[in-house]
């Protein structure tokens, strides 16, 4: 087990990846879907102040980090127009049904279930921007996912008392980032589509 100071680190290390998404946002190279980004903004927040009342010590800033950096990139994503990434359907169902999981959570006010019901509503706000990464890669930025998974490794690791509220949200964490940094950087769904045609 590593020393809980190791949260900072990997925090410090998704923050790299973040600045670097954030300034291919900026610049208009990465094209955000921003009902993913409001929500992987809403959801970790509304998790850190649940697991705060939970009792979880440090791990919590990850949780933190998570919402705060795409609630940065959702603002830069309005500074350019070539930013904006045309939604559809799909992303507002997804999101409709991310909000579900949110008021779920106020319904419940129980700090295992309100972490539950947000890391429902994180996941189900991931699904547009993994789609999007499956089908369009070059819109996205690969290493932001890597530190972000890489963060979560290192709070895991820091984890002294194995129960739901200290684990749920970083495994999450570390599966979804895992999963859009290979789409993307692999390009695996360009690829897959590629050979049917």
């Amino acid at each position: 087990m590593l020393n809980e100071n190791f949260v900072i680190v990997g925090i410090v290390i998704a923050a790299i990846g973040s600045l670097n998404y954030l300034i291919g946002t900026v610049k208009g190279k990465v094209k955000p879907n921003r009902v993913t980004f409001f929500l992987w903004a809403l959801a970790p927040l509304i998790a850190f102040i649940a697991e705060i009342k939970q009792g979880v010590g440090i791990q919590s800033l990850m949780t933190f980090s998570v919402g705060f950096s795409p609630l940065i990139i959702l603002i830069a994503s309005f500074l350019n127009k070539k930013a904006e990434w045309k939604l559809g359907s799909f992303d507002f169902i997804c999101g409709g049904l991310s909000l579900i999981g949110l008021i779920l959570w106020y319904v419940t006010k129980v700090g295992n279930l309100a972490i539950a019901f947000s890391m429902l509503a994180d996941g189900l706000a991931a699904l547009p921007t993994i789609s999007k990464s499956y089908t369009y890669p070059e819109t996205e930025s690969s290493w932001a996912y890597l530190t972000t998974a890489i963060m979560a490794i290192l709070t895991l690791l820091t984890i002294k008392t194995w129960d739901f509220a200290n684990f749920g949200f970083p495994i999450q964490t570390l599966i979804l980032n895992l999963i859009l940094f290979m789409l993307i950087q692999f390009k695996l769904g360009k690829n897959n589509l590629n050979h049917l045609h």
